[in-house]
């Protein structure tokens, strides 16, 4: 079964958190850029966290925000 991404804002820090499932130690993490960190699947090197630092702050700058990975998203199977 494939993961649901999860969104969590930290106000507080300023970070966006996209999740596929729960940060654990093991993960290895890269900055992509544009300070945006991946948390990878230290196995497959699958990037299963995101985090967006300055994130208010980044929206307010401009009306386009592009992450710096790519994507093949497609609805959740509906639950019974």
């Amino acid at each position: 079964m494939e993961a649901k991404l999860t969104f969590q804002y930290d106000r507080q820090g300023d970070i966006l958190y996209i999740n596929k499932r729960p940060p654990y130690a093991e993960q290895e993490s890269e900055e992509l850029g544009d300070e945006v960190i991946a948390r990878m699947n230290p196995k497959t090197g699958e990037i299963e966290n995101l985090e967006i630092l300055f994130f208010s702050t980044r929206l307010l700058r401009s009306d386009l925000f592009e992450l710096p990975v790519t994507a093949d998203l497609r609805p959740a199977p509906k639950s019974e």
